[in-house]
């Protein structure tokens, strides 16, 4: 028994230390496609789980950007240490790229990584019956479209667009045309003709609106002249018009760049957060005071 005491201790030390920190896993492969691998990073919050789940998708005009892009205006980094302190299980995913790959590749990665972190979210003590989608800019447009899919398998119980593209065909004034990251996504002139005003009302979320639609919180600034906040103003319209729940968090003078977001509104992440917390786990929101 003498010589079974030290490694008792070990043990004991072990366990108790079992998630006394944050867990954080590298390029983590969830699939492959076009001739790549898809890879995301998972950081698992210290503590006991099973875990609240966020995935994350990085935006970048469809044709650039990174799971793991810290810093910069288009930078997602930010959303990372709130997830975690906030005790989320987070998977920040790339997905294939524009011009390399067309429509509808990176829409179809999203939702390959949806039906991936739903198999296999208990090996990060995550609950595959608490997701939310988040995504900034492009990655907010397929975040809010991959919320609409018809599909079980990849149904989410929440969704959450900064900024998000929700509607093509309300920019095409402001661009001149289809935009220079559409022309590259759709490979179409930037000329409107009828088959491309087609394709760009196929893909605008705001077009596959109907009643049955997971809880959607939209966070937009005022100030953004990237993606007029108009869109956003008009994609809660027509989401309540459903029925569908959908909150609209506006951000005063904030830009475009996450990067800004905290100096024009102090605070907004709390409060992203707190909905959050209201639909993933309601029983601990109501208990605060």
């Amino acid at each position: 028994m003498k010589a079974l005491l030290p490694l008792l201790l070990c043990l004991f030390a072990f366990t108790a230390a079992l998630g006394a920190e944050p867990v954080f896993h590298r390029d983590v492969e969830y699939g492959q496609a076009g001739g790549e691998k898809l890879l995301l990073d998972v950081s698992v919050p210290a503590g006991e789980g099973p875990f609240p789940i966020a995935i994350l998708v990085h935006g970048g005009g469809w044709s650039s950007g990174d799971k793991a892009l810290v810093d910069g205006g288009a930078g997602i980094g930010i959303w990372f240490n709130a997830l975690t302190e906030a005790k989320y299980t987070w998977f920040s995913i790339n997905y294939r790229l524009a011009p390399k790959h067309r429509w509808p590749a990176c829409l179809d990665d999203v939702l390959t990584a949806i039906r991936w972190v739903k198999a296999n979210a208990a090996n990060y003590q995550g609950d595959a019956n608490r997701i939310a989608l988040f995504g900034h800019s492009a990655g907010g447009h397929l975040a809010c479209l991959a919320g609409t899919v018809v599909d079980d398998s990849a149904r989410v119980q929440a969704v959450v667009g900064f900024a998000p593209v929700s509607n093509h065909e309300q920019e095409l004034p402001i661009r001149g045309g289809v935009s220079t990251s559409l022309q590259n996504l759709l490979n179409r002139p930037k000329e409107v003709t009828p088959e491309s005003l087609g394709l760009l009302r196929a893909n605008s979320p705001i077009n596959h609106v109907r009643p049955g639609l997971p809880p959607f919180l939209l966070v937009h600034g005022d100030a953004d002249k990237t993606v007029p906040i108009q869109q956003s103003y008009d994609f809660q319209a027509k989401l309540q018009a459903n029925g569908v729940e959908c909150e609209l968090q506006v951000l005063p003078g904030a830009p475009h760049r996450l990067s800004e977001w905290e100096k024009a509104a102090p605070g907004y992440t709390a409060r992203y957060l707190a909905w959050l917390d209201r639909h993933l786990r309601p029983d601990a929101a109501s208990a605060q005071p």
